[in-house]
């Protein structure tokens, strides 16, 4: 089983999200900043990692920048943000991102973009 980890400080963004890749057969864990987004992918194998951009302690960018150089090769970086001006979107592709999403975003769509990032990171 593939295993997602969702960070996002959106509590009904983060549950709605965990539920939708859940019910697709995806083993979720759960993270409500990038601290413990960092903390939770030191202590777990995980294959993709959603994150959000704008978080408390550190943000998305913050958390891919950290993940460059010790797990990227390994797992796909999808962002999820509210911020779709350009700039952002252009930001996390140079940082490692593998995909974007603008809230508010499709489930639907959503969990396909996720088996298509998982599929092509085998």
């Amino acid at each position: 089983m593939k295993r997602i980890l969702v960070a996002e400080d959106n509590r009904l963004i983060l549950e709605t999200v965990a539920h939708s890749l859940s019910r697709e057969g995806y083993d979720i864990i759960k993270a409500e900043d990038g601290k413990d987004c960092l903390t939770k992918l030191e202590n777990n194998e995980v294959d993709l990692l959603i994150t959000d951009l704008y978080m408390p302690n550190l943000n998305g960018l913050e958390v891919i920048s950290k993940l460059n150089s010790n797990y990227k090769s390994l797992m796909p970086i999808m962002v999820l943000s509210a911020a779709g001006a350009e700039e952002n979107v252009l930001k996390a592709f140079d940082m490692g991102a593998d995909d974007y999403m603008v809230k508010p975003f499709s489930l639907i769509e959503l969990n396909v973009r996720v088996k298509r990032l998982l599929a092509s990171k085998k």
